[in-house]
């Protein structure tokens, strides 16, 4: 897999950079995306070490900033042979009677119609090569339904059903599709969910060893890596104190 290129979302911060720091040292080329240009200006400078590095800055949500980022590509990274939807995140955490609306069009928005917009913005040109490799990052809560997960959940369970189907609709072209479904992982996700509160966000992973981005990106980089008869189709990945959305074995 080495000198492919790979097209990572949400790369500034948690599972997305964590991925792009292992690529990185496997000499990957990358085009690390995300919304905040900062973050994206200092990962380019510390893995540009390594490998050839890109950055562009948009929001997944807009579907004319996505297209144009991606068309604005310049020829060394037109060629994109991994695309990593990791772009996605929670908002809030209520019934659905009392959910906010914004906090509803945001996940939606972000988890999937942003994870279409990137894919529209890519698949074609993997289909035309037939050749490629997709992997979608999902959720447990694509799995399973939780108090108060509700949008969140059905949000998740609609990237679900997505990689299945661009599993059955690729498959004639030579392209690979691949979920990864994380359970608790500590990185900024919680922070997003509760709007700021860091102190509740960092109960959450209190009394038990959770996932590390690290983690899930090392089994990122093991699915991609594998031989090209061989596609790991789909994978929920737990921390040993979990046993599901709901049952975790603290101290």
């Amino acid at each position: 897999m080495n000198h492919k290129t790979a097209f990572i979302t949400g790369a500034t911060s948690g599972i997305g950079k964590a991925t792009a720091e292992i690529f990185a040292k496997y000499q990957f080329q990358l085009i690390l995306c995300g919304r905040r240009s900062d973050r994206l200006v200092e990962l380019k400078e510390t893995l540009s070490k390594q490998t050839k590095v890109t950055t562009l800055q948009f929001d997944v949500r807009n579907r004319e900033e996505v297209f144009k980022a991606v068309a604005s590509l310049s020829k060394e990274f037109q060629k994109i042979d991994i695309l990593i939807n990791n772009a996605g995140n929670a908002h809030g955490l209520s019934t659905i009677q009392d959910g906010s609306i914004d906090d509803w069009d945001a996940m939606l928005d972000i988890n999937v119609k942003g994870l279409l917009y990137v894919s529209k913005s890519i698949l074609p040109q993997m289909v035309e090569r037939n050749s490629g490799f997709v992997v979608n990052i999902g959720s447990i809560a694509g799995k399973e339904v939780y108090v108060n997960g509700n949008v969140y959940c059905a949000s998740k369970h609609a990237v679900n059903a997505l990689n299945k189907a661009m599993r059955i609709d690729l498959n004639k072209h030579n392209i690979r599709v691949s979920a990864i479904h994380p359970g608790a992982v500590e990185t900024e996700f919680s922070e997003v969910r509760f709007k700021g509160d860091t102190e509740k966000a960092s109960n959450v992973y209190k009394g038990f060893d959770a996932l590390q981005a690290k983690d899930i990106a090392e089994i990122i980089h093991f699915v991609v890596s594998r031989p090209a008869h061989v596609n790991i189709e789909d994978l929920v990945v737990y921390p040993t104190a979990q046993a599901s959305a709901t049952i975790l074995n603290k101290e």
